[in-house]
């Protein structure tokens, strides 16, 4: 079969090139509320995933899905740091850390509206088991003390958060000594302070969460071994790793359900505006179509002719919705995980895979807007096609 050259579909749609460009608008739209979505989806849950340590182990209490709903005691805290296969450090302590997590309400710096915000109870050993942690500004709180650090997106989002300032909850006065970065991990979302004075202030028996570091790969069947055979602890470790993925679930679902069904509904509307191209530009070259098919270009050459430059068509308009949804990696933005039901900042994050089923999509709206008008120039005969130009 002879092919019709692919300058000739080119050349049409430089020819028509303000239409071209209106109808490439719009599906540019398309493709960027559908490239958003999947972002959004990805950075949330990149940034969780990206907060647990492959080599750390979480504890929570059997059953509970998150830290804010999971109680451990003391003295299953007391076994969980003496069971087989947990690492040390160099002063031969154990990378045991005990944690107790609750939400406090602090005003956004924005518009003053309260929000939820993890505070967590930790220790030195607690920095030292999440090595993706940094201070930035200030300095680590100090054992036994009313002080606290903040993340950097609470400091940059939450009045009175800020290095130096002091903060009022549970009854205490807390003084913010210092501001870390954990490199765009959920950890940035959160105020650590000084787990024991944490347990106090919030009058709590039990720790929330365990995390401790495992000694080597090997370890892991040994510890999961000691814990099912001792009937005190009845209790959930996983991979850190594996629980902040999970967290991550039920939000990024949401949004890719929600935005993939608004892409698909603005999807018809650019669909239409394709097709309703592709039949204008068939109206207007009937002569040309009679002309290739007196030239010996069969129906299935024009039928390809026609269906690629809707495919181009809508290629133009996915790379113009791509380039357009990519600025949005320099925005930061926050919202609540429906896990904890409190803040996350994140960015969105662009990725091959996401770039892949943009162009898929695009190409799938110009596929199915420009098969009937395709088809309808490859079905005309050619008498009909010279007398009508």
């Amino acid at each position: 079969m002879k092919a019709i050259p692919f300058s000739y579909v080119a050349r049409n749609l430089w020819v028509r090139r303000v239409t071209t460009l209106l109808t490439a608008g719009g599906m540019a739209l398309v493709i960027f509320v559908f490239t958003v979505v999947l972002m959004m989806s990805e950075g949330i849950r990149a940034t969780l995933v990206a907060t647990g340590q492959a080599d750390n182990i979480l504890v929570l209490r059997k059953g509970a899905g998150a830290e804010i709903n999971s109680g451990i005691t003391r003295d299953q805290a007391a076994i969980i740091a003496n069971l087989p296969g947990i690492a040390t450090n160099r002063q031969g302590l154990p990378l045991v850390s005990k944690e107790p997590v609750v939400l406090n309400n602090l005003p956004k710096r924005s518009n003053g509206k309260p929000s939820n915000v993890t505070v967590r109870g930790t220790s030195e050993l607690g920095l030292e088991l999440r090595p993706q942690v940094k201070m930035v500004q200030g300095r680590m709180f100090r054992p036994g003390t009313s002080e606290i650090i903040a993340g950097r997106s609470i400091a940059q989002g939450f009045r009175g958060t800020s290095l130096g300032e002091t903060l009022r909850f549970a009854q205490r006065d807390w003084v913010v000594v210092g501001i870390f970065d954990s490199g765009k991990t959920g950890f940035d979302s959160e105020i650590w302070g000084d787990n024991e004075q944490m347990m106090a202030a919030f009058r709590r028996n039990a720790y929330s969460t365990i995390v401790f570091r495992l000694s080597d790969a090997a370890a892991a069947e040994t510890l999961q071994k000691a814990i099912s055979n001792d009937p005190r602890l009845q209790i959930d470790a996983k991979p850190e790793v594996q629980f902040y993925a999970e967290q991550s679930e039920a939000l990024t679902t949401f949004i890719r359900i929600l935005g993939l069904s608004l892409s698909i509904i603005f999807s018809i509307g650019a669909i239409v505006g394709a097709m309703i191209t592709m039949f204008a530009a068939v109206a207007q070259r009937i002569g040309e179509i009679g002309s290739l098919r007196a030239l010996g270009f069969r129906r299935s050459a024009v039928l390809v002719a026609f269906l690629a430059e809707s495919l181009l068509l809508s290629l133009v308009g996915g790379v113009i919705g791509l380039f357009a949804a990519s600025w949005m990696q320099t925005v930061d933005i926050s919202t609540t995980n429906f896990q904890t039901f409190s803040e996350l900042a994140f960015q969105f994050k662009m990725t091959p895979t996401i770039i892949l089923q943009t162009l898929l999509f695009a190409l799938g709206m110009g596929f199915i807007g420009g098969f009937i008008p395709a088809w309808r120039a490859a079905r005309m005969k050619i008498v009909d096609c010279l007398r009508e130009s």
